[in-house]
């Protein structure tokens, strides 16, 4: 049974936390008059250069060699890598079809297909009861994304879900592929492990980005720069919450931590409403709660 001190509980927290915060931050990025392919960018612009810091403080720290990284490990990586990119342009396109906190709950469809993913790539299974805290955060999700003119006169296949069950499922994916990146690394020290993996990661989604915007975008690369100051906020916390979901991954079955990771929402809808005075319906509350429920099950259960 777990408890709310052990390290990966902790860990998962603060990244759910950080991402919430850059999450906000990248919103804002299309006040700029960037495209989504710019504020997605700018989420890795800044990571790359600090996770490649991190890694080699840490690894003078422990007076350790460039971990020896396989091709199992980049095959994890670069899934994970490109998964994340494309989930992240949906997210950042679904931000104007519904509001922040409901945007943010459509991409929470990952925690089923990320149990799944892990038993069939990982053989990492989740307990019964732990299937069953995980289906009643889905039944939570399920509720959020109930439309405004409700399940009847409203559009349930709508652009919105579409977005956001798409995210959902590579965000599911990605985090399949950092958790086993993770496990690739031989070394004792997990932060070390998750900074290594994260390190590679964000520096391979860099030049993806940037080849791509070059090649899709003329001018975005210099629109997204020439915004350094409003980007840098969005790099920093997009490392430390990345940080953070890789160190839980290193610790701990990504089920669990995407699951527990959901307590996002509930930051989400703080945010919602004090930062973009955005009010939940009612059907939100009843989500909420739910998810409420969902988490509290997962962090006994794991």
């Amino acid at each position: 049974m777990g408890n709310l001190l052990e390290p990966w509980v902790l860990v998962t927290l603060a990244a759910a936390a950080v991402q919430t915060w850059r999450l906000m931050l990248q919103k804002q990025l299309k006040g700029l008059g960037l495209s989504t392919g710019g504020a997605t960018f700018s989420r890795f612009l800044f990571a790359a250069p600090l996770a490649l810091a991190g890694l080699a403080t840490l690894l003078w720290y422990h007076d350790a060699p460039f971990p020896a990284l396989d091709l199992r490990f980049w095959a994890f990586a670069v899934t994970g890598g490109l998964a994340q990119i494309v989930a992240t342009f949906c997210l950042v396109a679904l931000f104007s079809e519904r509001s922040f906190a409901v945007g943010v709950a459509f991409t929470k469809t990952e925690v089923i297909q990320v149990a799944a993913f892990s038993a069939l790539v990982l053989g990492e299974t989740v307990s019964l009861p732990g299937l069953g805290a995980i289906a009643l955060g889905t039944l939570g999700v399920i509720v959020l994304s109930r439309p405004p003119e409700g399940w009847r006169s409203g559009k349930a296949l709508n652009r919105a879900t579409g977005l956001g069950v798409v995210a959902g499922a590579l965000f599911g994916l990605s985090a399949i592929g950092y958790r086993g990146a993770t496990v690739e690394i031989d070394h004792p020290d997990a932060l070390l492990r998750a900074i290594a993996a994260l390190a590679m990661v964000t520096s391979f989604q860099t030049l993806a980005m940037s080849l791509w915007l070059r090649w899709r975008e003329p001018g975005e690369l210099s629109r997204v720069l020439s915004a350094w100051r409003r980007v840098l906020p969005v790099g920093v916390t997009g490392m430390l919450g990345s940080l953070g979901w890789f160190t839980a991954f290193a610790l701990q079955n990504a089920a669990y931590v995407r699951s527990l990771g959901q307590v996002e929402l509930l930051f989400s809808i703080l945010v919602s409403a004090l930062v973009f005075r955005e009010v939940p319906r009612r059907w939100e509350v009843l989500g909420i709660v739910l998810l409420g429920l969902s988490i509290v099950g997962i962090v006994l259960l794991a």
